[in-house]
């Protein structure tokens, strides 16, 4: 009876052992997959692509206010970033948060706007992305649709941003230039509402 006993005792303290083994085992293999998860995150939002979300009006009517999208992540570490493009950009000085705006200044440039006309290297800007008929509802009731702003000079690595809705966008007029690292990505391609679908320009 004793044998028995002890053999039983072996036997509940073996399944015991192993499932405990087990136990640990799957919590090390979830514990896994969740680190690769995280890391796979890590590099597709910050190499490959990134979603965005439009908040507020400072780009319309190129982009609306609560439309959202995937810019390219790639493009922004590794390609030129040229004027007009369309850019995600991280504001790390008073809004502290991501914002979209497009290119108008480039590195060791210089901007400014007098009478409504943005002047880079104090020549007339072509402005092609805006939409004219938007900003002449503005210029037809004796509004300014770009305010001046006096001479602004851009370092090395700096990109002077600015929104399409000029009237009401906090951008590099406040904010002030941005460097090429807090560009965190280059276009947009909105993805809701489906509606909306759409490479925006």
């Amino acid at each position: 009876m004793f044998w028995k006993r002890s053999t039983n005792s072996k036997h509940k303290s073996e399944k015991k052992e192993t499932l405990v083994k087990v136990l640990f085992s799957n919590i090390f293999s979830l514990l896994k997959i969740f680190a690769v998860c995280l890391i796979l995150i890590f590099i597709i939002t910050n190499y490959v692509v990134r979603h965005i979300q439009v908040n507020g009006g400072s780009m319309y009517p190129t982009l609306h206010d609560k439309e959202f999208g995937l810019s390219n992540a790639f493009a922004a570490k590794f390609q030129d970033i040229e004027r007009g493009d369309i850019v995600v950009a991280y504001e790390n000085t008073q809004l502290y948060t991501y914002v979209v705006k497009r290119v108008i200044g480039l590195p060791n440039e210089t901007i400014s706007c007098k009478d409504d006309v943005v002047y880079v290297n104090g020549k007339p800007l072509d402005e092609p992305y805006l939409d004219n008929d938007y900003a002449d509802r503005f210029r037809d009731v004796g509004e300014v649709f770009t305010e001046d702003f006096d001479e602004i000079k851009l370092g090395e690595d700096e990109y002077f941003l600015m929104g399409d809705n000029r009237s009401i966008s906090q951008d590099s007029r406040e904010l002030g230039p941005f460097d090429r690292n807090q560009i965190r990505g280059v276009g947009i391609f909105v993805l809701f509402p489906f509606t909306e679908i759409r490479s925006a320009k």
